[in-house]
């Protein structure tokens, strides 16, 4: 019998020895996992980006983000840069946020070709507004956006490069599926957004989306059918302005930004 008791205490301590081993290595994995979970691709950086070709000078492009900080820029109804947005290797960067908000240029535009480069995040959802005012609570209730999300996980159904509400590209005959041209998260995609008088144009890597008319017949038609309506509270003055910012949404997830560049257009 002593012989059994002293057995059975030893088989005790060595189960309780194996205890701390085992949440260790628990531990380790359960470590290993967030860790694998919330790394994000590493956004390959470009020494060259931010600068004007002399083709580009000579047809009167500006860079709209210097790649050094945010001068030229403040945000939506401050005079500040609210401290989500933060400048990096290059790279305007909405890094947090729920402390970031809509991102706006100094300087107003009317007519203008725009063009920039994004790289979202997993599920990442942002946009780009233009003629946008203060007259909004919010800078959609004036500015139209062009989205920018994550296809693939981003809980918005409004697909990247869509006009937010109102333009679709058509289907893709090569895939039976809405046209898609975005690259996958973790790489650079260029938008081009052209905003004259009688014709706007979407591109994303140099795909054409679809083209629409400010305020003509179909245009007006499609906002009156969304939640754009005039007559809904807050949206009396959405795309009533022909002048307005350049706004860059930082409210629904990671995304960063380089080479943001504008050329202004005479529209007769």
């Amino acid at each position: 019998m002593k012989a059994i008791k002293k057995n059975l205490t030893l088989a005790a301590l060595a189960a309780l020895l194996c205890v701390p081993a085992a949440q260790t290595i628990f531990a380790q994995d359960k470590q290993a996992t967030e860790k694998h979970e919330t790394e994000m691709p590493k956004i390959p950086i470009d020494p060259n980006a931010n600068q004007l070709t002399s083709e580009e000078k000579a047809g009167g492009w500006k860079l709209l983000f210097n790649g050094k900080d945010t001068e030229g820029w403040h945000s939506f109804r401050r005079q500040d840069v609210r401290p989500g947005w933060k400048v990096e290797n290059g790279m305007l960067i909405c890094a947090d946020p729920k402390n970031a908000g809509d991102l706006c240029t100094n300087e107003k535009f009317t007519w203008f070709e725009l063009k920039l480069d994004y790289n979202i995040s997993h599920a990442g959802n942002s946009g780009i507004l233009y003629h946008v005012t203060d007259d909004g609570r919010s800078s959609w209730q004036t500015g139209p956006e062009f989205q920018l999300e994550d296809n693939t996980a981003a809980a918005d159904k409004i697909r990247c490069g869509w006009l937010y509400a109102l333009y679709q590209p058509p289907v893709d005959p090569k895939t039976g599926k809405i046209l898609d041209a975005t690259k996958p998260v973790g790489q650079w995609n260029s938008v081009r957004l052209i905003v004259d008088k009688h014709k706007c144009e979407h591109y994303i890597n140099d795909v054409k989306y679809f083209e629409y008319e400010l305020n003509s017949d179909d245009f007006n038609k499609r906002v009156a059918a969304s939640k754009f309506n005039h007559e809904n509270q807050g949206m009396e003055n959405f795309a009533k302005f022909d002048t307005g910012y350049i706004a860059l949404q930082g409210d629904h997830g990671m995304v960063t930004f380089r080479n943001v560049k504008i050329r202004p257009i005479e529209s007769k």
